[in-house]
């Protein structure tokens, strides 16, 4: 039997090598499935599966390093650090320290701590410098720590402030220098003193602010879940001082969705959204296009089964920011002909184009996240502000309710069965997790016959096992 230490193949892979089993060894599907699992430590084919498609649903793509500081004019670059340049990493992290950096970010997200991400290079670490990326520059003012945005540019204008680099062991002090050079546009940077003593090039390093101080913790060095079963390590005591309860009126919700399951519901309306529609219907409330949370600010979202999509928020674009000033204008160039409707139903991802030629790309530089068709022709756009906005409205507070779908006499009946509580999402995770593909969009545009155009969305998802890596670990109800 392998141990699940060593990584687990993708599902391709399995798949390839059920096929070979079964010629081989003369046996059947489900047997072949059945002898994989069993190597790889999983009791049947339904688990073993389950943990691959979270796998692979959950190991989003880690970006490049960001090295625009090298081709500004203030930055003396010699011949020697032009080689060095041609040597950063272009390729993604090693599977063993990229599984290792995605678990210490789920421990983050669980604790519910604001954090941001940057990789030292190794051009950097020579010259001093890194970029300020829209990520980390986003979660600075996020925290009310830094705005690099009414920063003047210059070294009359640099900052300094307070720095620890933490480990168990060791508590390093250091100090942060922010500035925006002259030159271009001054892009933002900052600078850690004594860094090399925390990381070397490469390193996925974790920025938490507080108390107006940063505090750096090195994501490929440290496992977190360790870290924080010992009371006397530094990032412990860090951690569990950020890490703060609040109170709600979740008790008096989960109580009325009790009594809600003691029976199935028959079902209000059919499609995806019968679920919702019944439940808050039995609850009392009423079915309105409102943006504000469900139940006294809290957020209800509800499905049939429990590995699907599920929608974080609805948002249309920033019209004045964008080529297409309406979703009509948006369908009429890429929707299509299905049945007596003119539709754009379709997803749209970082990762690739959809079947209609569009993708999304995130400007870091603008902190937009941009919708382009085949990647030449910019159809909207989605300021990071405002998407960020959406996501603390909505789910301040949210019960994710699963429910499963059963015939009754022939009509649709729903039992409830657990409740997933989240709370205040990590804001500063939004748009990394968009440019890593764990975020997406759905269109969903019409015209009927008669004209009349309607939207449903822009719909933002995510699926329901990567919550996670967006919200603060969840108490889990069974109903």
């Amino acid at each position: 039997m392998k141990s699940l230490k060593s990584g687990l193949p993708s599902i391709a892979r399995v798949k390839q090598r059920a096929k070979q089993l079964k010629k081989r060894e003369k046996v059947s599907q489900s047997e072949a499935y059945k002898r994989l699992s069993e190597e790889y430590g999983f009791y049947s084919w339904t688990e073993f599966r389950d943990a691959l498609l979270k796998a692979e649903n959950t190991n989003p793509n880690l970006p490049p390093p960001s090295v625009n500081f090298a081709s500004d004019e203030d930055v003396d670059m010699t011949d020697e650090d032009y080689e060095t340049l041609e040597r950063e990493r272009s390729s993604d992290l090693s599977k063993d320290e990229k599984a290792l950096v995605i678990e210490n970010r789920r421990e983050l997200a669980k604790l519910g701590i604001e954090f941001s991400v940057f990789e030292p290079t190794m051009t950097g670490l020579r010259k001093s410098i890194l970029d300020a990326t829209q990520a980390v520059s986003t979660h600075f003012d996020l925290e009310g720590f830094h705005l690099y945005d009414s920063q003047g540019q210059g070294p009359e204008h640099k900052v300094k402030k307070r720095a620890f680099l933490l480990s168990d062991d060791k508590m390093i002090k250091s100090t942060v220098s922010l500035y925006r050079p002259v030159t271009k546009s001054g892009d933002p940077r900052m600078w850690f003193s004594k860094l090399s003593q925390l990381c070397e090039a490469g390193d996925q390093i974790a920025i938490v602010v507080f108390q107006d101080t940063l505090y750096l913790i090195n994501l490929s060095k440290v496992r977190l879940a360790a870290s924080l079963s010992s009371s006397t390590s530094n990032i412990t005591k860090l951690l569990q001082a950020l890490s703060k309860a609040e109170l709600s009126v979740a008790e008096e919700l989960l109580e009325k969705l009790r009594a809600l399951a003691i029976k199935p519901l028959p079902a209000l309306r059919s499609g995806s959204t019968g679920v919702g529609y019944t439940i808050e219907t039995m609850l009392g409330i009423t079915a309105n296009s409102s943006k504000e949370p469900d139940y006294k600010g809290v957020e209800i979202k509800s499905g049939r089964g429990n590995k699907t999509r599920t929608t974080l928020f609805a948002q249309v674009p920033n019209w004045d920011l964008s080529p297409c000033k309406k979703s009509a204008e948006i369908l009429n160039k890429y929707g299509y002909e299905r049945e007596d409707d003119f539709k754009l139903y379709c997803t749209v991802s970082t990762q690739k184009e959809n079947s209609q030629g569009l993708s999304f790309i995130y400007d870091e530089s603008k902190d937009e996240l941009q919708e382009w068709y085949n990647k030449t022709d910019l159809v909207a756009v989605w300021s990071g502000k405002l998407l960020r906005q959406r996501l603390k409205s909505k789910h301040s507070e949210t019960f994710w309710v699963h429910a499963e779908s059963q015939l009754i006499e022939g009509v649709e009946h729903f039992q409830l069965k657990t409740v997933t509580h989240t709370r205040a999402p990590i804001l500063s995770q939004l748009l990394p997790l968009t440019q890593a593909g764990v975020i997406t969009m759905d269109h969903l545009i019409k015209r009927n016959n008669k004209g009349r155009v309607t939207e449903k969305g822009p719909l933002f998802k995510i699926d329901k096992r990567n919550l996670d890596l967006l919200f603060p670990k969840p108490d889990v109800y069974n109903l």
